[in-house]
């Protein structure tokens, strides 16, 4: 899953490639195969292949036709993921609000809305198989989701019960002033996998998720 928490240097990276210069011309709005090629001084079937793996990657989609003097035109735009992406202001936006909120709630009021946070996230992600019985399975697919959908890097241990363990955490700026934030993914965790689960993060200079389940929950 691509975030707007990327790295500034991984966001020049992906726009210093050959598609990265795609992707800085249809960040303006959506263009032809021939509009890109004209613009990047390349030919159309350069740009086509490029275009045809970008699609299948899911950084563009097609946007409808343009009219042509024989045949009409594919227009493609950047994909709501890849604009996601290339966006600054989440993050930023998100640290004010709970800096608002632990400013203004008591502490328990601001970890019950941070849990609500999670729950509600969790109803929102993809769960198609919560009713497996195997709870092995269902923290296995906790960390996929997790991965896949909110940008982390987890992997399962297994230690007197489950744990979840990150190699980062997808929530770093957030994590060290403000700790709760850690419990909004322990409710997203527990909602997945129905067991308790207790938060066990590192919240040092280099934030890494953790979650313990089952046995030492």
């Amino acid at each position: 899953m691509m975030d707007g928490n990327a790295d500034p240097m991984l966001k020049k990276q992906l726009l210093d490639s050959s598609r990265g210069r795609i992707v800085t011309l249809l960040r303006r709005g959506g263009l032809t195969a021939d509009d890109i090629a004209s613009k990047l001084g390349v030919t159309r079937s350069a740009i086509r292949a490029q275009i045809t793996g970008m699609e299948r990657d899911g950084v563009v989609r097609r946007a409808g036709q343009r009219p042509g003097t024989t045949r009409p035109s594919q227009v493609f735009e950047l994909t709501p993921e890849v604009e996601q992406l290339l966006s600054s202001a989440y993050v930023p936006l998100l640290t004010h609000l709970v800096d608002v909120f632990a400013a203004g709630l008591p502490a328990d009021q601001l970890e019950t809305l941070l849990r609500q946070a999670g729950k509600k996230l969790a109803d929102e992600l993809p769960q198609g198989r919560r009713g497996m019985r195997n709870l092995g399975a269902r923290v296995a697919m906790a960390s996929e989701i997790i991965n896949e959908q909110l940008g982390a890097m987890t992997r399962v241990e297994r230690n007197g019960g489950y744990v979840i363990r990150g190699f980062g955490c997808p929530l770093a700026a957030l994590t060290g002033k403000h700790p709760g934030v850690c419990l909004a993914m322990e409710s997203l965790v527990a909602e997945v996998v129905g067991v308790p689960v207790r938060e066990c993060c590192d919240r040092s200079e280099r934030p890494q998720c953790c979650f313990e389940i089952g046995r030492r929950a």
